[in-house]
């Protein structure tokens, strides 16, 4: 379907109501993370709203257009949906976040946290990650206000 040239990207209610009941939780959890990063800047918004639709779109019609529609959010999910991009200043915040990060996590936390023989294995796994995650946002059309 589409809505003023513009496709728009239909919900859909399929399996268990225990399955849709997970992928409402998930979602709801991926909201208050996205909500909260918008104040934190720890925490990313944009990949957790994403998710948020996501699983909104797997369990509930209902939330997923409010979701999509919401003034703080919406226009996040929907560029992305559209295939319009994510701003360029997004792209930035959250590859520094990103990889700061995954770098004070390589360095400090882990030889603290884990034994000795998983350290090395864990720091190689959040690099490659890391670089997965970049190269994936690097790709991803970069959205320019009209």
């Amino acid at each position: 379907m589409t809505k003023n040239n513009q496709a728009v990207i239909e919900p859909h209610k399929k399996g268990s109501k225990i399955i849709r009941g997970l992928w409402f939780t998930a979602g709801t959890i991926c909201l208050v993370l996205g909500a909260i990063g918008i104040v934190l800047p720890i925490l990313p918004t944009t990949p957790f709203l994403l998710a948020s639709a996501a699983c909104y779109y797997k369990s509930s019609s209902k939330m997923h257009k409010w979701l999509i529609h919401n003034k703080w959010f919406g226009e996040y999910i929907r560029n992305y949906q559209e295939g319009k991009g994510i701003p360029i200043k997004t792209k930035i915040i959250a590859l520094t976040v990103l990889w700061v990060t995954i770098g004070v996590s390589t360095v400090f936390f882990l030889e603290r946290i884990l034994p000795t023989f998983l350290v090395l294995p864990m720091q190689l796994m959040m690099i490659i990650v890391a670089i997965l995650v970049t190269i994936y946002m690097s790709r991803l059309p970069t959205y320019k206000p009209p």
